[in-house]
């Protein structure tokens, strides 16, 4: 009998009755807001003698603020980046630790990737090593497209030196210079110049272009033609090669020199990589050779040990890592792998014909015309998968080229552009807008919450009962008050950052900071609101019926002022959105290399990005601003709609 009674609750609760009862007082909870929300906007129902619908002061507020067209329109614009922000993310996934030196400080250009009509449907070759792409049409035209313009330099790729317009055979591009040789034998280059990618300009720490080549070459002697990061190799028939350029980014360019017997020249991001008519390869040093994957299996050995009894017939290069093909048609890659380029492609039985190295990736043809594609796929530059009858692949940066025999274009894949360019660690600003927004918008959310939270509590209270406890109350509140907030909260962020905690949990305890330094304000308004609502009849009648006196306050009198606190709190919201900004662009908020406005911004204060780089800094601030600006004219809005007599509208 007493196990019965104790299961039903009379000696102990079960955890199922616990459960419930916690369920129970959340639902009610909810409704008790959600009442006190109608009752503020929608008023009551029809008193029951079939009158009319009774106008609450929050209805009539609601019908003064969808007057104002401003303001309705700011509320839509407001709820469309409230949307944007915490909808997009889910859609546009960021690494935080993402950075690319290939691709800084990239202007917005969305064309990175559309090859220009006259190429289409005759391209010799198609070359991009950074931001910008140089093509050849069968004709000798040569075309670039892509972001063209030197923010530092002011240069624009797409002026072409007058010594191109009477035909190219070969055309090739770097990080920021491009190289050419005409049907009339010149080389000729354009660009940036600074570092001797071209020319006889003598530069300290370069290898300036040898003079033979100045003078001019035999065109059909020109066997290959390429450039990497501030340097340039050309090859000639006889297998003599030439590499010139900053000696200091091709850290290896001045152990090649002299080099004969030469087949190929291929440049990663810091080291050229040379394949010998012999079918061997060499770097001048070793520290490119870590790890090695081919098509037949990992490898435990070295690159020079597995190559001992191989010829390579063909080589590509990447960011950090080489791609080869033996004349056995096994492929092989070797070096430091990111983003899957140890993933080779299986191609079966097919064999393997020619290979193109991007930024990332690596793209490879088959004698039957399949395009194999792997590495870096976050643009889309390796879905090739359905491409037939392909002759060449060509790799741009981050973009692949799939062509036929008769040179006309079958497919192009890969990163378009940036809609809002990039900042000086390659990283995507409008991707970095999107999520640092809605951080940005927790944040101040978060912190308006909890500094409303504390201000409905102390200003109720302190505004019911009077007396000591008012008392009391205010005078905390103007401890608060008194401190100077900006100061006070960069003290405390800074004090946190030397606690071994999470960064979530730093960016918690930042909310926490900023919601609890900035509730005084409404708290004061609250309780002048509150002294006013205890004295009127409701509330001496809810005493005489003997209710609760925190359910007067809390259930009658609050829900009375909610406007107040409302337009309070959005007008509140604005000046967290602008405190977090502040705390995180003097560096105390939330640190890089998680994104908000705030910080963001923080990043631009050095004259170089102001003047050169103005979309880093432009997007961020816009998109502040006009949150900001939006949020100010709805609490103005409703200011004035919550006292008609101070609207200039009126």
């Amino acid at each position: 009998m007493a196990n019965g009674e104790r299961e039903k609750g009379g000696a102990g609760p079960s955890r199922g009755s616990w459960w419930k009862r916690l369920y129970e007082g959340t639902v009610s909870a909810l409704k008790r807001v959600f009442g006190w929300i109608k009752r503020g906007f929608w008023g009551v129902k029809e008193n029951g003698l079939g009158g009319a619908r009774e106008e609450s002061p929050s209805g009539l507020l609601r019908k003064e603020f969808f007057r104002r067209k401003t303001a309705v329109a700011a509320l839509v614009f407001l709820a469309g980046l409230f949307l944007f922000v915490f909808i997009a993310p889910l859609f546009m996934p960021m690494d935080v630790n993402y950075t690319d030196p290939l691709q800084q400080n990239v202007a917005p250009c969305y064309s990175m990737r559309s090859l220009p009509r006259g190429l289409k449907k005759g391209i010799r070759s198609i070359d991009g090593f950074s931001d910008f792409t140089v093509g050849v049409s069968t004709s000798g035209k040569v075309y670039v497209w892509g972001n063209t313009e030197n923010a530092l330099t002011k240069k624009d790729m797409k002026d072409l030196p007058k010594e191109l317009q009477s035909g190219v055979v070969t055309a090739a591009a770097g990080k920021d210079h491009a190289i050419a040789v005409t049907e009339e034998g010149q080389i000729v280059g354009w660009g940036d110049d600074s570092c001797g990618q071209y020319g006889e300009k003598q530069v300290l720490n370069a290898i300036t272009m040898p003079k033979e080549l100045a003078l001019g070459i035999d065109p059909s002697q020109v066997k290959g033609l390429s450039c990497g990061y501030q340097a340039t190799a050309l090859v000639k028939t006889d297998g003599t090669a030439y590499l010139w350029g900053n000696v200091n980014t091709v850290r290896n360019l001045g152990d090649l020199q002299g080099l004969t017997n030469v087949e190929k020249v291929e440049f990663s991001n810091a080291a050229a990589v040379v394949l010998l008519q012999d079918g061997t390869i060499t770097t001048g040093r070793d520290w490119l050779f870590t790890s090695v994957v081919t098509s037949k299996g990992t490898t435990s050995q070295t690159l020079q040990d597995y190559l001992a009894n191989k010829r390579v017939v063909e080589i590509a290069a990447a960011n950090k890592c080489i791609a080869l093909l033996t004349d056995e048609g096994e492929l092989i890659v070797s070096g430091v792998f990111e983003n899957d380029e140890e993933k080779l492609p299986v191609f079966g039985e097919e064999r393997l014909v020619s290979l193109s190295g991007g930024t990332r990736h690596f793209v490879a043809v088959s004698e039957s015309g399949n395009v194999f594609a792997w590495g870096h796929n976050a643009y889309g530059q390796c879905d090739l998968k359905n491409v037939k009858g392909a002759q060449k692949a060509y790799a741009g940066s981050l973009q692949t080229y799939a062509v036929d025999g008769e040179g006309k274009l079958l497919k192009s894949v890969g990163l378009k552009g940036y809609l809002m360019g990039t900042d000086g660690r390659g990283r995507d600003v409008f991707t970095r807008i999107v999520h640092g927004g809605k951080m940005t918008l927790t944040v101040g959310g978060v912190a308006v919450i909890v500094s409303s939270l504390i201000a409905v509590i102390v200003g109720s209270i302190s505004g019911y009962f009077g007396g000591w406890v008012d008392t009391l109350l205010m005078r905390i509140t103007e401890i608060f008050a008194s401190m100077p907030f900006l100061p006070f909260a960069m003290l405390l962020s800074q004090i946190i950052r030397h606690y071994s905690i999470s960064e979530t949990m730093r960016i918690f305890i930042i909310m926490l900071i900023l919601g609890a330094l900035s509730w005084t304000g409404l708290a004061r308004m609250i309780r002048g609101q509150v002294l006013s609502e205890r004295e009127k009849e409701f509330v001496t009648a809810a005493k005489a019926m003997g209710v609760k006196e925190s359910k007067i306050v809390f259930r009658h009198v609050l829900p009375n002022v909610v406007s107040v606190i409302l337009v309070s709190m959005t007008l509140n919201f604005a000046s967290c959105l602008l405190t977090e900004s502040s705390l995180s662009y003097l560096g105390f908020g939330v640190q890089q290399p998680q994104p908000t406005w705030g910080n963001m911004l923080n990043g631009c204060n050095n004259s170089t990005v102001i003047q050169n780089y103005w979309w880093q800094w432009l997007f961020p601030s816009l998109f502040l601003s006009l949150a900001t600006i939006s949020i100010n004219v709805i609490g103005d809005a409703l200011r004035d709609a919550l006292d008609p007599k101070s609207s200039s509208e009126r």
